[in-house]
């Protein structure tokens, strides 16, 4: 008998090290480990445990941790660290407090999990006795540790922590280069930022021997630090270097082509790894379907979800979250749906995009449903995105009062996001009254970003208050802010060409400005009117109609006329919101020269087709 035993324990050693295919399969072996008296092997038991998190369903991890007699530190930290890699940063930190009544002490492998939870949570307070615990534990001196407590005081808006911490890294890793960067970014010192990725590269480009693992590093860097173009160049050096792109630098890459909407680019560097890779890698099938939906190819994207043979939360979310930019708003429920039956429980991220899903139709009612139904049904407490969500949601649908309360009423301090989404709400109903508080609030929180002052100069010019938008401007140039320029980008055979307002610099800059002339003949033929009032200066009507006739996605559109055939999609990125004057051309333009016209602005997707777009004039 004894011998039947070890040898069915031997079985499950070898299956525990082996892995599993399925949640059943992974029940099926727990089961056999508790008929045989093994579940006090805390080494096996810590492996099943680990293996549980890998299917996404964090209930059955809880399951098997409680039935635990005594649980170890060891226990604790897989715990800890498989919800925090589910998103589940309130339950890790719930964990975390239980570990410490059972006379448990954090140790190395705790706390980058821990601080992480602390910094999604904006936790500055427990995140800050953490960091005590981590001196008196001996683990100031850690790296992980340390990256994590600068992404932790970065995220909560403690920049001088942030760098007193990083500054004593005496190796600093990429990772800890990124969290600092992003700190100052997120406090809106961009220079300060700027600053510390260029003594980053210069750490990059002083390496005699620069390995796969520092080449995906910077790829990353640049993509995740906006600067997706230096991204590409840097890839495409790795790879005359005669590296390969592993799964790191692959998922840098694939985000840059998003943000660019390189379409050719993504799908030839995609190609560049095998397809199963990225149908059995959550992390790599993500990447993948987020390129196919940020460049309007949602059907391509779809078809990658489709064939993934391990679904994780991850996944599901960036297809939840793709068909609403596209606009599939009905087929972003369905999916939630779906994934419901599937057993995969949803996320703050999933409701993120189901929300957005909302704004974009101007759903309030389902919006609503979705928000309430968070703590109600799926006990998820709502963050500060999903607040920010709401009242989007509510500003553009013209519950401007409505949204004001909600922003009043947040359990936590409102952020330059939300604000912001109440101010575009602002701008959009012309409700001068209610922004100018609104503009207080978000100066405060960003002094420095232009857009706040730039929409309540947008705001007084539209109701023609042309002296107020004058003032604005002047305490612009006082404080030396400068307004962001309109860039967008469009992709012809593999190559990206960027255009900003007015631009003459591409080599076919006079055959762009001809078409452009063509096209202003067609769409007043077509009984198209220049909307001035999207024109933020108090100039000439002759003035103000060549201005808006050089923003950036026309020329980008007349360049993509002139480039491609007649029958070619075009397709165009901007980085800020399409402007309402462009909006009702492009349609124009779309009807009198039978092209559909793809346009994805900071806010969604437009596609333009026979004088229609699928926005229905809502954004």
């Amino acid at each position: 008998m004894s011998s039947l035993i070890l040898n069915k324990s031997a079985h499950i050693k070898i299956r525990l090290f082996q892995g599993f295919n399925s949640l059943k399969h992974l029940k099926h072996v727990h089961a056999a480990l508790l008929r045989l008296g093994l579940d006090e092997d805390s080494y096996l038991l810590n492996k099943v445990l680990r293996f549980s998190f890998n299917f996404g369903n964090t209930n059955y991890s809880h399951r098997i941790f409680h039935q635990t007699k005594e649980p170890n530190i060891f226990l604790f930290n897989t715990m800890i660290h498989g919800l925090v890699l589910n998103d589940s940063f309130q339950e890790s930190i719930e964990i975390y407090h239980s570990m410490r009544k059972e006379g448990l002490s954090p140790d190395s492998f705790t706390f980058p999990f821990l601080l992480k939870a602390c910094a999604r949570l904006l936790d500055s307070k427990l995140g800050i006795k953490l960091h005590g615990l981590v001196v008196k534990a001996g683990c100031e001196s850690d790296a992980f540790v340390n990256t994590s407590l600068v992404s932790l005081y970065g995220k909560c808006g403690f920049i001088d922590n942030a760098f007193k911490v990083f500054d004593d890294i005496p190796e600093k890793n990429v990772a800890a280069w990124t969290a600092i960067i992003s700190g100052y970014i997120g406090v809106g010192k961009c220079r300060e930022a700027i600053d510390m990725f260029r003594r980053a590269c210069s750490v990059f480009d002083g390496m005699l021997e620069k390995d796969i693992v520092s080449w995906s590093s910077m790829i990353q860097g640049y993509a995740s630090n906006g600067l997706p173009k230096e991204a590409l160049d840097l890839f495409f050096k790795m790879l005359n270097e005669g590296f390969r792109p592993d799964c790191y630098a692959m998922v840098g890459v694939l985000c840059a082509c998003a943000r660019l909407g390189a379409l050719e680019l993504g799908n030839w560097a995609s190609n560049l790894m095998d397809r199963n890779e990225f149908l059995g890698n959550p992390v790599l099938g993500t990447a993948l379907i987020d390129m196919y939906a940020k460049c309007g190819r949602m059907d391509s994207a779809w078809e990658v979800f489709r064939g993934m043979r391990k679904k994780d939360i991850v996944v599901w979310n960036a297809a939840i979250s793709g068909l609403a930019m596209s606009g599939h708003v009905k087929a972003a429920f369905g999916l939630f749906g779906q994934m419901e039956k599937s057993g995969i429980e949803p996320d703050g991220n999933t409701f993120v995009g189901l929300l957005c899903a909302c704004t974009h139709a101007g759903l309030v009612d389902e919006g609503r449903q979705y928000f309430n139904s968070m703590e109600r049904v799926f006990t998820l407490t709502p963050e500060i995105e999903h607040y920010g969500c709401m009242v989007d949601l509510l500003g553009r649908a013209g519950f401007l009062d409505e949204a004001h309360q909600l922003v009043k009423s947040m359990p936590m301090e409102a952020n330059a996001i939300v604000w912001g989404a109440l101010l575009g709400g602002c701008r959009l109903h012309r409700d001068t009254q209610l922004v100018e508080g609104v503009l207080k609030q978000l100066i405060a929180l960003e002094p420095s970003n232009s857009g706040n002052y730039v929409l309540l100069s947008n705001i007084y010019s539209a109701s023609h208050k042309w002296e107020d938008a004058a003032k604005i401007r002047s305490i612009m140039s006082e404080r030396g802010i400068k307004k962001v320029p309109g860039y967008s980008w469009i992709e012809v055979d593999g190559v990206v060409h960027e255009f900003l307002v007015g631009d003459t610099s591409h080599p076919l800059s006079e055959k762009i400005y001809a078409k452009l002339g063509e096209l202003v003949k067609d769409l007043k033929a077509s009984g198209y009117v220049p909307t001035t009032d999207y024109v933020l200066f108090d100039i000439e009507e002759e003035e103000k109609e060549h201005f808006i006739g050089c923003h950036s996605e026309k020329l980008a559109i007349a360049f993509g006329l002139i480039s491609t055939a007649p029958n070619d999609k075009i397709r165009v990125v901007k980085n800020l919101r399409v402007c309402g004057d462009c909006h009702e051309a492009i349609k124009h333009i779309s009807r009198f020269t039978g092209r559909e016209i793809i346009v994805r602005d900071n806010n969604r997707f437009h596609c333009f087709n026979d004088g229609s777009c699928s926005c229905k004039d809502y954004w």
